[in-house]
Formats: structure tokens, C-alpha cells, sequence
């Protein structure tokens, strides 16, 4: 496909580069028992302990080099706050020597108590535990440890996958001296913090509550003072957005005692799902998408329709008691220099008891600003000449509803990722007729949903299964294991597993991808032949996960164009730069939608607006630009992703807000 990233294309580290033969026996399953490979583990982890753990009074001790001769020459580390207070990759030594220089030898985080955790426990049959060999390819081979820690600051995790390194050059394993397991991935992860835990499961309220909890629950939706409601008190937190990373946001702060409040410009919370067309339908699976803790029941389907999880928001909110004001915008927003607060002003259209409805105003001042306003901005609508003489209509596929208002018309849908094949796949089930447009320069990855999420999400996000005579039975990890495995694949790092993944995806996936090809949908195989990771970390978008408008495409039930660009339009339809011509009454753009940063850039000052980082994409290190954390100006941060990023990161950012706002005040 064309290149329209930097995104490097790194070596991984497989047997035969290793100089490791895959058949040696010491690779074996006979010899690499899970005994020998949790005694593996626990000589590297008690090394790593001794190399980077911290005495109780310094940090003397602490020796770079001696971390370093544990972890290969082409080495990562991923670290989610605990080490760097940010999200944060480091590739090859030198990088790791200065993160472990600035922020560990020098006693800036101070690392203790490094310890297996012996509380993992998930996989096939018996589940393996915190050790574990793994073989995801003939000629790729690891031992994937789990590991707890602790901080000054708080309790974190971390996963490490060793590799086998020979002692000499071109030894192939015949002596088991000439093995050493090296880390070639270190991921780290904050879970807690000290002293201020979640306030949830055993440290959840035990107090009866006979007759009070509805007047303090409007008091505290309302930000009033309970006793006085003429007293206006501010949140801690202003999250702009109610939509699952608002709310998701809104539900970790207020498990860690925080006051926040979604600020929602809908009339009901899950409009922003509600109001797109109606056969929407997430083509994530279930088991990705639960939200942080109320996750969905047994019962719910595995792909969620839009009308269907708008409905969910709403009961989330009112379960969890989250503070949203709907049908309420924020008018501006500006940082006070010298109270070092943001100062917002919401205006709001707010029903009374009596039915009558009023604009209210309000100004709050608040620490911390948090956009979850999602990922679009204005809608992508291309223009060409002669569209002001075309008879039809033409509208962009955020406009559109449904198939049946354009019954007995003949419709164009331009535009073949997701949204574009939902819409043709509607027209087409409508019994309309429909064409989509596959703009010229411009080409698809495709996968199905049927066979992709099996070898993506294998083992990880899945449905526990039982043993069958054929099969042992598959336990995955609980949610939140799941994200940090998950995570512990740096995103450059991860290049060719992801492209491996993809042939399989492609294999399975051969009849309806050749079927394709014969009717000229033009595919790709996405960035570095990767698939949809990249295309979504750096396009959010640029694929269509297949649930049946692909089959329809190859039938020739939805008709194609992908022959030539749009030149202009004429009264009656669409002409092509090759010359030929496609009548239409109606032009449906699926062409996507803007950046949520020029939004955001029309509620600051004009002083402020041109500090906004970019909000998508992937940095130098490989990690999102400006997703969960601040995003240019102290105290505005971004909370923005699919449910099972904005699930996990919530948590980031709560802990990141949680200590800030506490320092801000001086409790801790």
C-alpha cells in the first residue's frame, strides 16, 4: 500500500537469527518442563530483583549494567506509569540505560519487593501459572513471566518475555550452558496506589441509608451544597463528553473518591449512538468491550448493536451514580494563571420539577479538564465541480439514518471502509440499488469477524470453554490481565508477529478475499503487511472488519466503481476521470470525520489553542499521540479510543489525575 506513515519495520528476534536451531532439544517440551521453565524464570526474576530493587534508605545499589546483562541487544521496555509517570516505550540499550539512569539509579522511583505473581492462573487445561513457555510459531519461542512490584509512590505489575540467547555464536543448543534466557520485552504497569485505593468491593460503603440517598444524590448531580442548594460547588474534575470514554473516566475517578462531572451536549446519554444510522453495530466482540467494573451480562450478544449499547451507557451512568449533564455544552474554557485552575462555562437546558424548561449557566473551576469527546470532528465531505448541479442528494454518511428513506432510488456510497459497507450492506437488504465507490488511489484491508478475532484475541479476550475428546478446556484471564497482556506488545516491536497474524487472517479468509478480488475491490494488507493494527493507530480507519457486506460485494448484490477518481458531478449523477459516468439520486459520502483537535481549539483562547498536541497517530516511540495524558497545556487531558482502550486507560489517567489533584492540595 502506499507509504503514508514512518513507522519502522523492525527485525524480530526468531531462532534461526538467534543462531538457534528450532529443533534443539533444549527447546523441547520433554526438557523444557513447566518446573525447569518456572525455574528459569525465577533465576532471571531474582537477578532483575537483586540488579534494580532499592535498600530502604537509597538507591545506591541499584546498578544499570547489571539490569542491562539480562536483556538482549535488541531489547524493549514498556512502562505504563510506574517508572516514567507516563506511557512510555524505550527500544535497545541505550534507551533502557538512560530510563533507568534518570528515573531508578538516580531515586526518583524507588523499586522494592519484586516477587512472582503466584496469583496468575489462565490458559488451556489446568491454565498455566506465573511462568509460562510459549510457542506462537515453529521458529519463535518465550517464556512469558508475570511479576508484582511495589514503588514509593504505588503497587504495580509486570510482564517479561525471555528468549533463549546462545552463550557462542553458531552454537545450536546441544549443551544446556549454551542457553541463556535473555528479556527481549519488560512491560510495567501501575495498579495502585498507596494508601488511596479504589473504594470498591470490600471497601465499598457498609452504611445504611433510610431515606437520604435521593436528596444527596440531586445535590450531588446538581453540584449544590446539601444543606444550603443556593451554595454552587465545583467538581474536581470537568470531563467533556458522556459517551463510554467519558463515563469510563467518570467511573474510575469515582472509585478513588474524586468529584468529577461529564459535560454532555445530547439530550440523553448514548445519543451520540443513538443518533448514527440505525443498523449500526460494534464489530468488536464482547469480551473486548466490557466496561470498568460493571461488565456486560452473560446473556449479551457478541457484537453489540448501536441503539442497543446507547441503552447501556445510560444504565452504566445511573448505576455507578456518575454526574452527567446532558443537553449541556461547554462555551469556553480558559486556565486562571493565577489560581492555577481552568475556568469553564457550561450552559445548559434543564427541565424543572414543575415541566418547565430554563437555561442554566454556570461557571466551574476546576484542576483538571478531561475531552472525551470521541474521535471525530467536522465530517470529511469532499467537494468536486458540479455538485451544486446535481438533482439528487448528496449527504455525508453521519447524516444518514436508514435504507428505507430512499426507497426506489438508485444510491451511490462512496467511500469502502466501515461505515461506507454498512451503509451499501443496508441499502442492499432494502432491496435497493446501490454501488459502492472505491475512490481510485485508494484500497481496503478486509478481514471477517468470523475467523480474525480467533487468531487476534486467541486465548486473551474469548469464551471459557469446556474440554471436548478433540480439545482441552480454555480459561482466559480475567478483563484487566487481559488488557496488560495486551499491552505488553510494544507496537513497534510487535511488526511481525502482527504480520504473521495477518496471513493466517488472509488464509482463512482466502474464499471471500479471492471472491473480492475477482470484481476488482482493490485490498491491502495493511501497513508493513500488518493488518489493522497500524491502519488504526495511525488512520482510525482504512479496514472494514466483514460481517456480510463483503459476500454481497463478490455476489455482485452491491455493485462496484473502483476503477477511477471522482472527477465532478452532473445533474444526473457522478463523472469519472477515465470518462465514464454513474447516474444517481443520492450520494451517501462515507469519508470519515475530522480531528477532535480543531474542536477542542474552538473552546480555548487564543493564547492557549496553539499549544494542543496532535490527538491520534503514533509518536517516535510508537506510542498514541495524546491519548491519556495531558495534551499541551497543564490539567487538559484526553480520554478517547475503542471500549477496550479507553477501559484500560482510564485507570492510567485516574491515577495520574488522583495524585496530581492530591499533591495540587498538598494531602499527599
Amino acid at each position: 500500500m502506499p507509504t503514508i506513515h514512518n513507522i519502522p519495520d523492525l527485525p524480530f528476534p526468531t531462532l534461526p537469527t538467534l543462531s538457534i536451531s528450532p529443533t534443539a532439544a533444549l527447546l523441547s517440551p520433554t526438557h523444557l518442563t513447566p518446573s525447569h521453565t518456572t525455574s528459569i524464570a525465577k533465576d532471571w526474576l531474582d537477578a532483575f530483583s537483586k540488579a534494580i530493587s532499592c535498600s530502604s534508605s537509597s538507591s545506591a545499589n541499584v546498578d544499570a549494567e547489571n539490569v542491562l546483562q539480562l536483556m538482549m541487544d535488541d531489547c524493549w521496555w514498556r512502562d505504563m506509569l510506574p517508572l516514567t509517570w507516563d506511557l512510555r516505550t524505550f527500544h535497545g540499550k541505550t534507551m533502557i540505560k538512560r530510563l533507568l539512569e534518570d528515573r531508578v539509579t538516580s531515586g526518583v522511583v524507588k523499586i522494592s519487593n519484586i516477587r512472582a505473581d503466584e496469583g496468575v492462573k489462565f490458559g488451556e487445561g489446568e491454565g498455566g501459572g506465573w511462568a509460562r513457555l510459549e510457542r506462537p510459531a515453529d521458529d519463535i519461542i518465550w517464556i512469558t513471566l508475570f511479576f508484582k512490584f511495589d514503588t514509593d509512590v504505588g503497587a504495580a505489575s509486570g510482564i517479561v518475555r525471555l528468549m533463549p540467547n546462545p552463550a557462542h555464536p553458531n552454537v545450536d543448543g546441544s549443551d544446556r550452558s549454551d542457553f541463556i534466557w535473555k528479556a527481549h520485552t519488560i512491560y510495567t504497569n501501575l495498579e495502585s496506589l498507596h494508601n488511596h485505593p479504589e473504594q470498591i468491593g470490600p471497601l465499598r460503603s457498609f452504611a445504611p441509608n433510610h431515606g437520604k440517598w435521593e436528596s444527596a444524590r440531586i445535590a450531588e448531580l446538581e453540584f449544590r451544597d446539601t444543606l444550603d442548594p443556593r451554595i454552587e460547588l465545583n467538581p474536581e474534575v470537568l470531563i467533556i463528553g458522556a459517551g463510554h470514554s467519558g463515563l469510563d473516566i467518570a467511573a474510575r475517578l469515582k472509585a478513588y473518591g474524586v468529584k468529577s462531572l461529564c459535560v454532555e451536549r445530547n439530550e440523553r446519554i448514548g445519543d451520540n449512538w443513538r443518533g448514527r444510522y440505525e443498523t449500526l453495530c460494534l464489530h468488536d466482540p464482547v469480551w473486548y468491550d466490557h466496561s470498568p467494573y460493571l461488565p456486560f451480562p452473560p446473556t449479551w450478544p457478541v457484537y453489540t448493536p448501536a441503539r442497543k449499547f446507547a441503552n447501556w451507557l445510560q444504565f452504566y451512568a445511573d448505576a455507578l451514580e456518575l454526574n452527567v449533564w446532558t443537553s449541556a455544552n461547554v462555551v469556553t474554557m480558559n486556565k486562571n494563571e493565577q489560581t492555577g485552575l481552568w475556568e469553564v462555562d457550561v450552559v445548559r437546558k434543564k427541565t424543572l420539577s414543575s415541566g418547565e424548561i430554563i437555561v442554566e449557566e454556570r461557571t466551574f473551576r476546576v484542576k483538571h479538564v478531561v475531552v472525551a469527546c470521541g474521535l471525530g470532528g467536522a465530517p470529511n465531505m469532499p467537494k468536486y465541480p458540479g455538485m451544486d448541479t446535481f438533482k439528487g442528494e448528496i449527504l455525508h454518511s453521519t447524516e444518514y439514518k436508514r435504507a428505507s428513506d430512499h426507497t426506489g432510488k438508485k444510491v451511490v456510497v462512496v467511500g469502502a471502509c466501515t461505515a461506507g459497507h454498512d451503509i451499501a450492506a443496508d441499502y442492499q437488504t432494502h432491496g435497493i440499488d446501490v454501488t459502492l465507490c472505491q475512490r481510485g488511489s485508494s484500497s481496503t484491508y478486509i478481514m471477517t469477524c468470523r475467523n480474525a478475532w480467533n487468531v487476534i484475541f486467541k486465548g486473551v479476550f474469548c469464551e471459557p470453554s469446556p474440554a471436548t475428546p478433540n480439545s482441552p478446556a480454555i480459561t482466559p484471564p480475567p478483563t484487566d490481565l487481559g488488557d496488560r497482556i495486551n499491552a505488553s506488545f510494544p507496537h513497534f516491536m510487535a511488526t511481525e508477529l502482527n504480520r504473521r497474524r495477518a496471513k493466517e487472517i488472509a488464509e482463512l479468509d482466502k474464499d471471500i478475499l479471492d471472491g473480492l478480488k475477482k470484481v476488482g475491490f482493490k485490498m491491502n494488507m495493511g501497513i508493513h503487511g500488518t493488518g489493522f493494527g497500524l491502519l488504526a493507530w495511525t488512520r482510525a480507519g482504512g479496514y472494514y472488519f466483514d460481517t456480510g457486506a463483503s459476500q454481497l460485494i463478490a455476489d455482485g448484490k452491491i455493485k462496484l466503481k473502483s476503477t477511477s477518481e471522482i472527477s465532478s458531478f452532473s445533474p444526473s449523477g457522478i463523472i469519472f476521470e477515465d470518462g465514464s459516468t454513474l447516474d444517481a439520486d443520492v450520494v451517501v459520502f462515507a469519508t470519515g470525520i475530522g480531528s477532535p483537535r480543531e474542536y477542542l481549539k474552538t473552546l480555548l483562547p487564543p493564547t492557549l489553542a496553539p499549544h494542543i498536541t496532535p490527538l491520534w497517530g503514533l509518536d517516535a516511540e510508537g506510542e498514541l499521540n495524546g491519548l491519556y495524558k495531558q495534551i499541551g497545556v497543564e490539567g487538559l487531558w484526553s480520554m478517547v479510543g475503542s471500549l477496550g482502550l479507553s477501559r484500560f486507560h482510564s485507570k492510567h489517567l485516574a491515577l495520574r489525575e488522583w495524585l496530581a489533584f492530591f499533591l495540587f492540595l498538598g494531602f499527599c
